[in-house]
C-alpha cells in the first residue's frame, strides 16, 4: 500500500466537532468556549423569558377578568397581588394617584388630576415593559457580535495554517486542510450562537410591544372609570 493511499484510509470520513476543537490552536479554542458559553446564555435567555412573559401574561388576563367583574377592586390590590401581576401594578399606581388627588376634595383639580393618573399609570407600563425586557440586550448583542468573534478564530487559525505550509515547507492539502477546517467551525459556532439570537430578539421585542400595548389598553380603561369617578366627587 502506498503513502498516499494509507493516508486517505487513515483518513476521518466525517467531521467531529468534538476531534476540531481539541486540534485547534489555543486561541481558536477560547473563540470556541467563549461562543459556546455565549450560546448556551442565549438558550437561558430564550427558555426564561418564553416561561415569564407566559406567565404574566396569564396572571393579568386573570386579573384583568376579575378587575372588571368586582365592585371592591382596591380588595384585590394586596401586597401579593401587587408583586406578581403586572395589570395589579398598573391599577394600583393609578388607583393610589387617585386617592392623593381626591384627599382633599376643596382644592381638588380634576383636570390635574386626570393627568397624574395617567402619568402614573404610564410610567408603572414602561417599567414593566422594561424589567420583561431587560434581558433582551444580550441576544441582540450576540446576534451582531457573535459572527465577527467567530470570524476571528477563523482568520487567527488560517493564520496559524499558513504558517504551518511555511514551517514546514509544504502546500499540501493534508497540511493546511485540518487547520482551515478548525478554523471555519470557529466561525460555524458563531453563526450557531448568533441566528437564534437573532431570531429570539426580534420576535420576543415584537411580543414585549403587544405586551406593552395590551397593559396600555387596560390603562385606559381604567383611567375612563377613574375619570368619571372624579367626575362623580
Amino acid at each position: 500500500m502506498t503513502p498516499q493511499i494509507a493516508l486517505l484510509a487513515a483518513a476521518p470520513t466525517r467531521l467531529d466537532p468534538l476531534e476540531l476543537f481539541l486540534d485547534a490552536d489555543i486561541v481558536v479554542q477560547i473563540v470556541m468556549v467563549g461562543l459556546i458559553l455565549a450560546s448556551v446564555w442565549v438558550w437561558t435567555i430564550i427558555v426564561a423569558f418564553s416561561m415569564r412573559a407566559s406567565a404574566l401574561e396569564k396572571r393579568s388576563r386573570e386579573y384583568e377578568g376579575d378587575f372588571w367583574e368586582t365592585r371592591d377592586r382596591e380588595s384585590l390590590l394586596t401586597r401579593s397581588m401587587r408583586g406578581e401581576v403586572p395589570s395589579a401594578r398598573v391599577a394600583a399606581a393609578g388607583l393610589d394617584e387617585w386617592k392623593r388627588s381626591t384627599a382633599n376634595a376643596q382644592t381638588l383639580d380634576k383636570a390635574a388630576a386626570r393627568e397624574r393618573i395617567g402619568a402614573a399609570m404610564g410610567s408603572q407600563i414602561a417599567e414593566e415593559a422594561d424589567d420583561l425586557a431587560a434581558k433582551l440586550n444580550f441576544l441582540a448583542t450576540t446576534g451582531s457580535v457573535a459572527p465577527f468573534v467567530g470570524l476571528f478564530g477563523t482568520v487567527w487559525g488560517i493564520m496559524n495554517s499558513f504558517f504551518q505550509i511555511g514551517a514546514q515547507e509544504s502546500s499540501s492539502l493534508a497540511v493546511v486542510a485540518p487547520g482551515i477546517s478548525e478554523a471555519l467551525f470557529a466561525t460555524a459556532i458563531g453563526l450557531f450562537a448568533a441566528i437564534p439570537a437573532v431570531i429570539a430578539y426580534n420576535r420576543f421585542s415584537a411580543r414585549v410591544d403587544r405586551y406593552e400595548a395590551k397593559l396600555q389598553r387596560f390603562a385606559d380603561k381604567v383611567h375612563a372609570g377613574l375619570s368619571r369617578d372624579l367626575d362623580r366627587a
